[in-house]
């Protein structure tokens, strides 16, 4: 009930009036059905303004870190995405990915859309960059289509530490559903599960024209951020 205030009473109109966004592709996402939308990740924004473009409702698996978060802004954040249907991830120790992709297959066989970063995390420069193969999994496990997704001008509306957004013009565009079919019954297959992604991820960039980087974003956000810890605290020479 408080998904669809959100959308069509409280935010929806909200949003569409502040960022007055571009819908192109609308008609690639399926009426009915379970599906996979899968899209790039720029801002905090995209967690809002997708799914308010949306016809039917969507699911995203959402960082655990949102529902745990201190004092009053902490409890309010964590209500507002249990309330919009959001699935809490925990991205820590080595069965985080698992955890994930059950939650995703729930979705999925409920008939239901969901909602993925392959990317994992924010892309803290506006580049695009490596996907993850949790995307792959799920959508040769289910059996389910892949519809690509770009945000273009999120970043720009509300880059990595922006609380209140700048007024900028945003486009959602979305491609024409993949299908992974011909891969049906290999989703241990480590190969497989690259090239899926990597068709996928190709998918994002040809609708985004971002530029792309063959790394995962966490592993360039943490070099760069030892980088930076690096020169202001630097090494005493040994003796």
């Amino acid at each position: 009930m408080f998904y669809y205030l959100l959308k069509y009473v409280l935010l929806g109109p909200l949003l569409r009036l502040v960022f007055r966004p571009r819908i192109e592709g609308l008609e690639h996402v399926p009426d009915s059905g379970p599906a996979i939308v899968a899209g790039n990740h720029l801002s905090f924004s995209d967690h809002f303004l997708m799914p308010a473009m949306l016809r039917r409702r969507i699911t995203f698996l959402a960082k655990a870190e949102y529902f745990t978060g201190p004092g009053l802004k902490g409890r309010l954040t964590a209500f507002f995405f249990r309330s919009a249907g959001q699935i809490p991830v925990d991205r820590s120790g080595k069965d985080a990915g698992q955890a994930a992709i059950r939650e995703g297959l729930k979705v999925l066989g409920r008939g239901e859309l969901l909602g993925i970063y392959p990317e994992g995390t924010r892309s803290h420069d506006g580049r695009l960059y490596k996907g993850k193969v949790g995307v792959a999994v799920m959508a040769l496990t289910a059996g389910v289509p892949v519809v690509p997704c770009a945000m273009i001008g999120t970043f720009e509306a509300q880059p990595p530490g922006k609380v209140v957004p700048n007024i900028h013009p945003v486009t959602i565009r979305f491609g024409e559903p993949l299908d992974f079919s011909r891969y049906a019954g290999m989703e241990r297959e480590k190969a497989i599960l690259r090239a899926v992604t990597d068709e996928i991820m190709y998918a994002i960039l040809t609708l985004s024209e971002q530029e792309y980087v063959d790394e995962y974003a966490a592993v360039v956000k943490a070099a760069q951020a030892a980088e930076k810890k690096e020169r202001r605290f630097p090494r005493a020479p040994l003796s």
